[in-house]
């Protein structure tokens, strides 16, 4: 029996893909986990177990997780792109809508007229040319980053008639020829920022991303731009958002994670990290969190982490042994070498790696001795061996 450890509330539908499983136990208070399922809550502090082998963010950031320290430990961490991905794309484009025609700030004022309906009307009709904003039909937008958020976003936009910019230097060559339908990819991001009346962010939160806009970038865009954060906020150097505010070079800022300062200017509107808060989005995540827990700690299978390289394939009729390591110079050799000593034969294998660390599957027809698995966890640059039965 399995113990998965709960830290927020799991979609129902997610803790059915478990009870369908039969050999899962989902608690809040278990010590010793074999996973973990996680949605905000900050993890930094907890110890990893001995049986833990994975944690899987129900939704896409996963700097509230020790990712480092996990991958040390040879724990498996996974996220579920694309879950939340139009629950975060529909907010932004309200906030974005919302933002160009005043809709915030007239409403407010609305708010504070006379309770008598005849005299709330005629100032009204008085009042109202102070909000009136531009249509975003015709209008560039540039998006920075066009993985599951970002790209339902080009074409959505695409789809209201606005001119669409995108930058990600990440994109493989299919990805860029499917996105060009409808939007023009730039290799310079200073070329995005130069022509767009709107600058909407959606790439990750990581060490290499913080501050990823700040006051040099904010100065290369428009004048009177529109800047919107549904990403994450350090992405954003928020204290040169608030100059850039203040001098009118920005003309407002849309955030999901507003700091004081935002919140007390005039031109910052924002909600209160609302942009994956939907119904929908809890459920789709949980399911893809309740798989890919299922997959990995059943058969080794990787899909969407954040820390090793993804491999999945169809086991043998065997033992499957999985090898979490270093990526270097004959390791694989080492462990071919092992097993053939041991008399067996590989029925399948597969090796990839991701940056400094590496993933192998070794598939056998019959049953693998446990002195095996010691010996390759004794070898050097080995951080963690699993056998499967």
């Amino acid at each position: 029996m399995y113990q998965i450890k709960t830290y927020d509330n799991v979609a129902k539908v997610g803790r059915d893909v478990f009870d369908d499983a039969r050999n899962y136990v989902l608690a809040d208070e278990i010590e010793n986990p074999d996973g973990i399922l996680v949605h905000s809550t900050p993890l930094h502090h907890i110890e990893l177990g001995e049986k833990l082998k994975s944690i899987v963010r129900i939704g896409a950031g996963v700097n509230t997780i020790p990712v480092d320290r996990c991958t040390k430990a040879g724990v498996c961490v996974f996220n579920c792109p694309g879950g939340n991905a139009n629950a975060v794309k529909e907010l932004t484009l309200a906030a974005i809508i919302m933002a160009m025609r005043n809709g915030f700030q007239a409403q407010q004022w609305v708010r504070s007229l006379s309770d008598e309906e005849s005299a709330a009307g005629s100032v009204v009709e008085k009042g109202k040319e102070v909000y009136r904003g531009p249509e975003i039909m015709g209008k560039t937008i540039g998006i920075l980053g066009l993985g599951a958020i970002g790209s339902r976003m080009a074409r959505a936009c695409h789809d209201l008639g606005m001119k669409v910019v995108g930058y990600d230097p990440y994109l493989n060559h299919a990805r860029v020829q499917e996105l060009s339908d409808y939007t023009r990819i730039v290799k310079d991001i200073d070329e995005l920022y130069a022509v767009s009346d709107i600058v909407t962010v959606h790439i990750p939160l990581n060490e290499q991303n913080k501050n990823f806009v700040g006051a040099k970038e904010i100065a290369k865009m428009k004048d009177g731009v529109y800047l919107i954060n549904y990403a994450r906020g350090p992405i954003l150097d928020n204290d040169a958002v608030v100059d850039a505010l203040n001098s009118g070079k920005i003309k407002a800022f849309v955030t999901d994670f507003p700091t004081p300062a935002q919140m007390k200017h005039p031109a910052v509107l924002f909600t209160p990290h609302l942009g994956a808060g939907t119904p929908e989005a809890d459920e789709n995540c949980s399911i893809m969190a309740a798989q890919q827990t299922i997959d990995y700690i059943e058969n080794g299978n990787i899909s969407n982490s954040v820390n090793l390289p993804d491999v999945s394939f169809a086991r043998a009729d065997g033992d499957r042994i999985c090898i979490i390591h270093a990526n270097k110079v004959g390791m694989l050799g080492a462990f071919t070498e092992m097993v053939t000593e041991n008399g067996l034969n590989i029925e399948n294998l597969v090796n990839k790696s991701r940056n400094d660390v590496a993933y192998t599957i070794l598939d056998f027809n019959g049953d693998v001795p446990e002195e095996l698995v010691e010996k390759i966890q004794n070898v050097d640059g080995v951080i963690r061996v699993r056998l499967i039965k």
